[in-house]
């Protein structure tokens, strides 16, 4: 567990962070080592071991979520575990919000206050779709009182995309064009931090932390859907004392 990631945002001391990578467990394989999910093949008795240990740091049981690439927000103290969402929030303490990464951005949140926190799982398909828009919203501060955290993703020198992906983020807007970065024969290189930010700031969320790890690239401590196709998945999680 050395190299899991605290992350390294300024949010209210109540409120805590954790990010997993693929080290600190018992799966083998292509799912080695901490692989935290159920339902990408890995044997079930590795992946209960691997959320046992992983339990050990947390208050309570993550609210595990099923992660559809939508932008459904749940409220991680009274949905059940399982339910299909890819955004959770809490604002009791010892509630964990939680959400599952192999490529895809994981965001987290916090109030400045430190009275609520939110876990959002952002591939490209949901963050064109509104899942920050959707998790800002539910939070009960103004955006302008939030904090947020990118966690590791696959990074902008390594993700190519085809050009319906940078449509659908130039439909919301013109900004995004930025973020893409033309590689030939009509593909780009996408940069999920930078679409990320553009979408907080323009909500008024300016405080955000993070980014810059590349789950592709570094290949001894994340996993990548994107580089292995069948591999494990980090959590990234947050909660409040």
């Amino acid at each position: 567990m050395s190299d899991w990631i605290i992350p390294d945002w300024p949010a209210p001391s109540r409120v805590r962070a954790l990010v997993t990578t693929r080290t600190g467990g018992v799966s083998v394989g292509p799912y080695a080592s901490l692989n935290l999910a159920a339902h990408v093949g890995d044997d079930a008795a590795a992946v209960a071991e691997n959320r046992r240990r992983l339990r050990e740091q947390l208050p309570a049981e993550p609210c595990w979520l099923t992660q559809v690439h939508g932008v459904r927000v749940i409220d991680a103290q009274t949905e059940s575990a399982g339910v299909e969402a890819d955004a959770a929030v809490a604002n009791a303490t010892g509630v964990v919000c939680a959400v599952l990464t192999a490529d895809c951005l994981p965001v987290l949140l916090c109030d400045e206050a430190g009275t609520a926190v939110a876990a959002a799982h952002a591939g490209w398909r949901g963050l064109a779709g509104g899942v920050i828009e959707a998790t800002v919203e539910a939070m009960p501060a103004a955006p302008q009182r939030l904090l947020a955290y990118l966690g590791p993703a696959i990074g902008p020198q390594a993700f190519e995309v085809g050009p319906e992906v940078r449509e659908a983020f130039l439909a919301h807007s013109a900004e995004a064009a930025l973020a893409f970065k033309a590689k030939g024969e009509g593909k780009f290189l996408a940069d999920l931090y930078r679409l990320a930010r553009q979408r907080l700031n323009a909500l008024g969320v300016t405080r955000v932390f993070g980014g810059g790890r590349c789950t592709f690239l570094e290949a001894a401590h994340f996993y990548s859907y994107r580089r292995d196709q069948t591999t494990g998945r980090m959590a990234s999680l947050v909660w409040m004392e």
